[in-house]
């Protein structure tokens, strides 16, 4: 199962944010026990360190992310697909609109995001909670 993990699935994991952060956990172990391929966008990753940056030094950010990217896979963005979230109607959201074209990219069975009921509504591939993507991995 290929999926892209949207930028919220990742802080839940990092900063053990309840209630989330068990589901996100589970679904870290997924991609380490192989059951799960994931991969991540490349422009969460900056999102990231700068969202963490008032609970973690700079080096202990790095690490962590370095750690990330030890078992998910990078998803490139480039001027196509900045040009296309800017001209694009159907997203409001760019953020999200570039994650849909990651996961596109992928071929992804999902995106895995609590935003699964706002911003993901043109998405073409499916967007999921991760409650609802463990239960799908668990049948």
């Amino acid at each position: 199962m290929v999926v892209l993990f949207d930028t919220n699935i990742i802080l839940d994991h990092l900063l053990r944010r309840e209630p989330h952060s068990n589901f996100a956990d589970s679904l870290i172990e997924r991609c380490l026990y192989g059951d799960i391929n994931g991969y991540i966008a490349a422009h969460s990753i900056p999102n990231i360190f700068y969202i963490m940056r008032k609970l973690h030094s700079s080096q202990k950010r790095k690490d962590m992310i370095r750690n990330l990217c030890g078992f998910l896979t990078i998803v490139g963005i480039d001027q196509r697909k900045i040009f296309d979230s800017l001209d694009n109607e159907n997203f409001d959201d760019i953020e999200d609109f570039l994650q849909a074209e990651c996961a596109l990219e992928i071929n992804a069975d999902y995106i895995v995001s609590r935003d699964f009921e706002g911003g993901f509504e043109n998405s073409a591939i499916p967007v999921v909670s991760p409650k609802k993507l463990l239960e799908i991995i668990n049948k």
